[in-house]
């Protein structure tokens, strides 16, 4: 009697022994995996892929001549300020063999950039979401145009240190115009200074809209036609 109930709690203790053992060791695992960012999580049915950090796919088929559209997807995340409206989408076209990249907050307006490309022979196209407010005081249910906000001088002065990492002179400036994309009004900026940089910036519900395309000098020798077919193209989806 006294054998069986030994045997029965030598059972039991090896049983609870091997349970621990497995939550230990997948304890363990999952530690390891998530050191390592490979950590695997279930995720429910209804998850959106991709939506990690801001990075949901975006770009539209490849064109017979090469092109493809990046349209801002609706799950893509980034409120860009607490309790503002949903971020309207907005499109630009880039040309096969461009990648959208990590935006880090290193960068010179890293915490408004939106979305980044890079192409290692063409150059760098960044998308900055900002707020109104830092030119005027706009009102609920307001939606002023950006030449209401800010002449087109005063604002490439203003978002030159961030969008360019350093301020700009007119010397610098080779180009200002302004055209119309979708019913809104665009200021178009072409800036030359140790890089090649083309801007186009418009201003729709509280937000600046811009997109600036930074190229080397032999990458603007090579794909200036491109780079400015990306720039012209840059449109809000409003």
């Amino acid at each position: 009697m006294t054998t069986i109930k030994r045997t029965r709690t030598t059972a039991l203790k090896t049983e609870q022994l091997t349970r621990r053992e497995q939550l230990l060791n997948t304890t363990a695992l999952g530690v390891l995996l998530s050191f390592q960012g490979l950590l695997v999580v279930s995720p429910p049915a209804q998850a959106v892929m991709g939506s990690i950090a801001g990075r949901v796919p975006g770009f539209g088929k490849i064109e017979e001549d090469g092109s493809m559209t990046y349209t801002r997807p609706e799950a893509k995340s980034g409120g860009h300020g607490i309790g503002w409206t949903e971020i309207t989408p907005y499109s630009v076209k880039l040309r096969e063999g461009w990648e959208e990249v990590a935006v880090s907050i290193a960068d010179p307006g890293g915490t408004e950039i939106d979305t980044r490309f890079k192409s290692e022979s063409e150059g760098d196209v960044k998308i900055v979401l900002a707020p109104v407010l830092r030119f005027a005081n706009v009102e609920d249910g307001e939606n002023p145009t950006i030449e209401e906000l800010v002449p087109i001088t005063n604002f490439i002065l203003g978002f030159a240190p961030e969008v360019l990492g350093q301020p700009v002179n007119e010397e610098q400036i080779k180009s200002m115009e302004k055209d119309t994309r979708n019913g809104l009004t665009h200021y178009n900026y072409e800036i030359s200074n140790e890089a090649h940089w083309l801007i186009s910036a418009t201003v729709w519900k509280k937000r600046v809209y811009l997109c600036s395309v930074k190229a080397s000098g032999r990458q603007w020798r090579t794909a200036q036609p491109k780079l400015r077919d990306t720039i012209a193209s840059f449109t809000v989806l409003k």
